[in-house]
């Protein structure tokens, strides 16, 4: 395998990871407030359909991401409703989410479009497009640095850039500000956050509002990198981000590590169809399942003992 095959796997490896790495972070704001949100997956789907509606309608990738994240606003705020206003049970919630993002995309889809779910193909300023990085051809040239800058760091579009920086912007906002403390606090112990005058409704509504806005941003990520809205298109990424985010212990540097990782094996799943090892070849289904027989071995435990907020999954009941 020679240098520019190994830098072409890990350039698929970010761009696979991207919309990974949003949702993580996603349920790591959720999660952190005390909020169980396996409604990821109805998220990523509802934010990619709009997305990729809008965006052919108006042949604007900018004005599908606005819709993107407006439609994934709207499941934050329902799930928001039932499982912290009207204090239900939040896996119920998000399941029912999902379900619901599952068929209504389908239906919606087929009345507008009538292509059985499917958005047309999104072209020209109906996708994101690369971004070059200065001095990209310039540099091209030097050994090892000069081919890793303009094929792997340079060529990507915004929203890749977007969730790199989104990693260490987490990390300042939960661990270097008053309302990530605050945050944190929630997810950990509500009652002694009620006791200080601090509103605990407001603060998970608000971490549910900034899960939202990711996982808008990872649909339109999925949607301009497909060209258009394919049924049930996000195939379990929601589900894999929560695991990643378990393998991760709910920590942004980790949640980088974590979907990379899941990157990777997709990105060499999808390369590498067959791979002989002596006289026996391994099936491209068992490359193709890599990803998610991680996910198995992860929530399986085998990752060491992971902690998740204390009052994770627990409606607020304010005392009287």
């Amino acid at each position: 395998m020679d240098y520019l095959t190994v830098l072409q796997i890990l350039d698929s490896t970010v761009r696979l990871a991207t919309p990974l790495l949003l949702t993580c972070l996603a349920g790591l704001f959720s999660e952190r407030a005390g909020i169980v949100d396996i409604g990821l997956e109805g998220k990523l789907l509802v934010a990619a359909f709009m997305s990729g509606a809008v965006a052919y309608v108006t042949g604007s990738i900018w004005l599908g991401l606005l819709a993107g994240v407006a439609a994934s606003l709207v499941f934050s705020m329902i799930h928001g409703l039932a499982s912290i206003t009207f204090q239900g049970d939040q896996l119920i919630s998000g399941v029912a989410l999902n379900f619901l993002a599952a068929g209504l995309t389908v239906v919606i889809g087929q009345s507008w479009f009538a292509l059985g779910g499917r958005t047309p193909p999104l072209s020209g300023n109906g996708r994101f497009g690369e971004w070059t990085l200065p001095f990209s051809d310039a540099w091209s040239k030097i050994p090892v640095f000069g081919p890793t800058y303009s094929e792997l760091i340079s060529g990507h579009t915004a929203l890749t850039y977007i969730a790199l920086i989104a990693v260490p912007l987490s990390w300042w906002v939960l661990y270097r500000t008053r309302f990530g403390l605050r945050l944190r606090a929630v997810g950990e112990n509500p009652s002694a956050v009620d006791t200080a005058g601090i509103s605990v409704v407001r603060l998970r509504y608000m971490a549910l509002i900034i899960a939202g806005v990711l996982c808008g941003l990872a649909g339109t990520y999925l949607a301009s990198l497909a060209a258009g809205f394919v049924k049930d298109m996000s195939a379990g990424r929601g589900y894999i981000a929560l695991a990643a985010l378990i393998f991760a212990k709910w920590r942004p540097w980790y949640a980088l590590s974590a979907t990379l990782i899941f990157g990777f094996l997709e990105a060499v799943g999808n390369r590498y169809q067959s791979i002989s090892i002596g006289d026996f070849v391994i099936p491209v289904q068992f490359m193709q399942a890599l990803p998610y027989i991680l996910t198995v071995v992860i929530l399986a435990g085998f990752i060491g003992k992971a902690i998740p907020p204390r009052a994770g999954g627990t409606p607020y009941v304010k005392e009287r």
